[in-house]
């Protein structure tokens, strides 16, 4: 049958995250692209609900149910990391998880009995301000607290449809920039070129907006000194996507 779409390979690489740290973490914080505030806002929502924020998808899709908790004592923490930090914060406290947290942690950790909080971007999104809003949580890493960045490496919805061939062109080329900045020996360098994405190759025509590629950011500024790798590299309805990790 073969996978020509993609999904097959990413859902195994979710798969392989969730055996990864199921055992090894105690809850996850997650920063999505589908959740923007003109200050970084954390979710306190003890038993949030799914926010099916999508449209025209099979009627199923708006029957899942992923009943992981949140923590509000985590969501504390992050927000009290984020004001030592100097950065104003906010309070969630009705949102539930939008699907860029359920749908691959779903997959990832389908016994939803790991606690999750979420944690907004920031209007504008600007590189420097989420990788700084990063490095002000990086010390949850040691707590046991797996930082995910919820997003895409390329998401120019319009183009992955057109089946366009230059689209998947510009996106390996963009894709080969991008890894090449993570996976730079020197951390301070990568989150410098992490910055400056614009300059890459096919930039703006593999992110159009750029809130897909923002959590990535997050967990760069979260990383540290830790050096980054490309984990994924796959194809996904014709253009280059990946994934990377920070350890």
């Amino acid at each position: 049958m073969g996978d020509p779409q993609g999904y097959g390979m990413l859902r195994n690489y979710l798969k392989k995250i969730g055996n990864d740290f199921h055992d090894k973490i105690k809850a996850i914080l997650v920063v999505s692209g589908h959740w923007e505030e003109s200050v970084p806002t954390v979710n306190f929502v003890e038993h949030p609900s799914l926010l099916y924020d999508y449209y025209g998808f099979p009627e199923f899709t708006y029957q899942l149910s992923w009943p992981a908790p949140g923590d509000p004592q985590l969501a504390l923490k992050i927000e009290n990391l984020l004001l030592e930090a100097g950065l104003a914060t906010a309070r969630e406290n009705l949102r539930g998880f939008d699907h860029g947290v359920f749908v691959p942690l779903m997959v990832a950790f389908p016994q939803a009995d790991i606690p999750v909080v979420q944690l907004s971007l920031i209007k504008g999104l600007r590189p420097a301000q989420h990788i700084a809003m990063g490095k002000a949580l990086e010390s949850l890493r040691s707590e046991g607290v797996l930082i995910i960045g919820s997003g895409m490496s390329f998401h120019n919805l319009r183009g992955m449809m057109s089946g366009n061939p230059a689209i998947s062109k510009i996106s390996e080329q963009f894709d080969k920039w991008l890894t090449h900045a993570v996976e730079n020996k020197n951390p301070e360098i990568r989150n410098q070129l992490l910055t400056q994405w614009l300059s890459a190759p096919g930039a703006r025509e593999s992110h159009p907006r750029s809130e897909h590629l923002v959590p990535l950011f997050v967990a760069a500024g979260a990383a540290g000194n830790d050096l980054g790798k490309q984990d994924f590299s796959g194809t996904l309805l014709n253009v280059k996507i990946s994934s990377y990790r920070f350890d």
